[in-house]
């Protein structure tokens, strides 16, 4: 089991993107605004793109309403 810290940026101009930083957490760039779980569902695609795993197999541990998440599969 896989578990990441991230911290979420939302409503980006550019196209959604993952940065690995120093610490070993991630920052998520999204270009979906925080509105309706919009963001979420944005990150939750862009995390099954760059670690190749299924939508389904990902949980959001914390940080449902936050911008600092924590997101295991």
């Amino acid at each position: 089991m896989a578990r990441i810290n991230l911290r979420v940026k939302p409503g980006c101009k550019q196209a959604s993107r993952l940065e690995k930083q120093e610490d070993g957490s991630y920052v998520a760039f999204l270009h979906a605004r925080a509105h309706d779980g919009e963001a979420n569902k944005e990150l939750f695609e862009l995390i099954s793109k760059e670690f190749k795993v299924a939508k389904t197999s990902l949980a959001l541990v914390s940080g449902a309403k936050s911008r600092e998440k924590v997101i295991e599969w």
